[in-house]
């Protein structure tokens, strides 16, 4: 299983309900990182609409944003489990500031094209690969297991708060500045997130790995054994299906949900302005949902919490269609956001309980390669049967395909086997 942890790490986690001074320095380092997120994620839209007014290259910082974790997400993952994880985040941080402070140079100067942005995009998600990845596998070494769920609950509140509530209004104040400095804030974040970690996080988080007769084992051979884990496991598989389908039908979902909503012949009939406090109202429910998870899954149980908030959340996506009005829709999705988030961070702790530390790097990596690689196909099919059918067919046909996805995870996933998986 996991490696010994420092003392340093270990002792404070000795007390129950305490998630102590390493986390909270992990939690401060990825709420700076995640307002860069926010910033660059509304700025880079922003920028490329004062380069270029064609949707084909525009959407290229879309496809550039998500083709690192389908490319890097499972070598990336072998990385994690071979080095210090801390020291990736460090690196990848650090690395992160770099090219924003390259943009903000370009930007400053006058040099910034479309084919600059793109490939700026490019290389921020590279960084972003090994900077998540190796947060999310180190998240087990700084709490006790009963606090995984708290622990994943804030990561989560405080994404959803700086990215949304807070990096995306910065960034409109920014992009008024000039894009060098927009960039230039997001840099500065970076390299003081890289500068949290490396000072408030001490300890050695390389976890142990298995050998044979004394020899490390090859890259492509950790690799192996961590698909094989992951796709062999009672607990992982289904889960991993469930939530790339999942990804699958919402991001074709939400991929012309503006055109349902923003328009004069619209649904919803909203405007552009009002068109961001409607998707901001998932945000706060979002964060609700990362507060109220740990007491949602001790009332109800885990596999109870997990089922209803994920089926509720799906079935709720139907009020745009049956009842349109901005209202009951900003209502629903708030809702959705709630639900929605509890169960993903008790998924998410799951992972973290049942995935022996040495293979979290590389069961993360292939689950969100996976996922995160359905996102695009399923934002182009959900255009396209928007296009051929009608927007009605489209969120029609994704609520079933969550709900049989629901249903598959409802299913497959017993206590039995939850139990079953920690102790093999």
């Amino acid at each position: 299983m996991s490696a010994a942890l420092p003392a340093q790490v270990s002792a404070p986690n000795r007390h129950r309900g305490r998630l102590g001074r390493p986390f909270a320095a992990q939690l401060t380092s990825t709420g700076l990182a995640n307002l860069a997120d926010g910033i660059l994620g509304t700025l880079a839209p922003l920028i490329a609409l004062s380069l270029t007014g064609s949707p084909t290259q525009i959407s290229l910082l879309s496809a550039a944003t998500w083709l690192p974790w389908l490319l890097l997400g499972l070598a990336a993952g072998v990385v994690i489990d071979r080095v210090d994880r801390r020291r990736i985040q460090v690196i990848a941080l650090a690395a992160r500031s770099l090219v924003l402070a390259v943009g903000a140079w370009l930007g400053a100067s006058g040099g910034l094209s479309m084919l600059w942005l793109v490939l700026l995009v490019l290389a921020y998600g590279v960084t972003e690969v090994f900077a998540d990845l190796g947060a999310t596998s180190i998240v087990p070494d700084l709490v006790p297991t009963e606090r995984l769920s708290a622990a994943n609950g804030r990561v989560i509140g405080v994404q959803q708060v700086t990215n949304s509530f807070l990096g995306a209004p910065l960034a409109g104040v920014l992009v008024v500045l000039g894009a060098g400095v927009g960039f230039g804030v997001s840099a500065a974040l970076g390299a003081l997130a890289a500068l949290v970690l490396a000072v408030g996080l001490r300890g050695n988080f390389r976890k142990a790995h298995d050998e044979a007769d004394g020899h490390r084992p090859d890259a492509l051979t950790e690799l192996r054994v961590g698909l094989k884990f992951l796709f062999s496991h009672p607990v992982m598989r289904p889960l991993v299906i469930a939530s790339s389908v999942l990804n699958f039908a919402m991001t074709g979902y939400f991929a012309v949900f503006v055109l349902w909503s923003v328009g004069p012949d619209s649904a919803l009939g909203l405007t552009e302005s009002q068109y961001p406090l409607l998707m901001l109202g998932f945000a706060g429910g979002a964060v609700l949902g990362s507060l109220l998870a740990e007491r949602i899954q001790r009332w109800l149980g885990e596999i109870v919490a997990v089922s209803v908030s994920l089926v509720v959340s799906v079935v709720l996506l139907l009020v745009p269609v049956l009842w349109p009005d901005p209202w009951a829709v900003a209502v629903a999705l708030a809702m959705v956001g709630v639900a929605n988030t509890i169960g993903n961070v008790i998924a998410q702790s799951w992972r973290q309980r049942l995935v022996p530390g040495r293979l979290l790097g590389r069961v993360g990596g292939a689950s969100r390669t996976l996922g995160f690689g359905l996102m695009p196909l399923g934002a182009l099919t959900g255009g396209v049967v928007a296009e051929r059918a009608g927007l009605a067919v489209t969120f029609v046909g994704a609520v079933v395909l969550s709900l049989a996805a629901c249903v598959y995870l409802i299913v497959a996933v017993r206590p039995s086997r939850i139990d079953a998986g920690i102790s093999s």
